[in-house]
């Protein structure tokens, strides 16, 4: 049964989610680490784990020949549709009360981000692209989401979570781009894409994400007009550094800026 589900079953989704970490946020939670290369921390919480359980087996009941790919319970089933999860995007955010992290849920067909919803139960929104458009809903209100046209790298903002892990070709990358920018901003997680799509960032730059982090986020973009790549400009399913744009024209400058090999001048005699 090669069937997508349509954005109602995303809801159902994302409310059992919401179910599982809003009554854990703010409250005194115990949190472990996961090894992760490149990360000396990197946190989970019981809200991560019971969330994607509650969406797995929804998934599972409904669509039971369809893959499941989470960052909690790795990958489980094959075939053309795969769901991507990650049922909360933002643990750091999460762990200090910041209202900025998400439940991702994302479905791919052939290989391609078709459907993505992000959720985040705090604020009580919900963002979502599908083949209608990209849409956001707050206290029941549910309005169009469309990204903006700055015109020039000196009119936008650009967003990035941490300048931690940025090294080498692709740090001095990001201080090219950030000093052609209006603005800088840090650490709004996947919110910051979704403010992207909603008209309010023109770029969202990540220097190492997993699929997790990104498939949902993809169609909430593309939807809203922006475009989401990989910085050698392939598709970002597969995660690794990733540039999201409000428009082709921002996404095709910033790219050159980050892909700009940088030049040593010989010594002088």
């Amino acid at each position: 049964m090669n069937q997508l589900p349509d954005i109602s079953f995303f809801h159902r989704l994302a409310d059992a989610a919401d179910a599982e970490t809003l009554p854990r946020y703010r409250t005194d939670l115990s949190f472990g680490t996961k090894d992760k290369p490149g990360y000396t921390f990197d946190p989970v919480t019981d809200a991560d784990r019971e969330a994607e359980a509650a969406v797995r087996t929804l998934i599972k009941h409904n669509y039971p020949d369809h893959a499941v790919l989470g960052e909690e319970f790795g990958l489980d089933g094959e075939g053309p549709i795969q769901w991507v999860l990650d049922p909360v995007d933002g643990t750091r955010p999460f762990l200090c009360g910041l209202p900025v992290w998400g439940t991702l849920l994302g479905l791919m067909h052939d290989g391609r981000a078709a459907i993505g919803m992000m959720s985040q139960p705090f604020t009580g929104e919900r963002f979502w692209g599908d083949a209608t458009g990209a849409w956001g809903q707050r206290d029941g209100k549910r309005y169009r989401m469309k990204t903006r046209d700055v015109g020039s790298l000196a009119s936008a903002i650009l967003h990035t979570t941490s300048p931690e892990h940025y090294h080498d070709d692709l740090l001095a990358g990001f201080e090219r781009l950030q000093k052609a920018v209006r603005m800088t901003r840090f650490g709004g997680e996947c919110y910051a894409v979704a403010m992207l799509a909603a008209g309010h960032i023109d770029l969202c730059l990540e220097p190492s994400l997993q699929p997790y982090d990104i498939v949902a986020l993809i169609p909430i973009v593309e939807r809203a007009g922006g475009v989401v790549t990989c910085l050698d400009g392939s598709r970002a399913e597969t995660g690794g550094p990733v540039l999201a744009s409000a428009t082709p024209g921002l996404h095709s400058t910033a790219l050159a800026l980050l892909n700009t090999t940088l030049i040593t001048p010989p010594p002088e005699d």
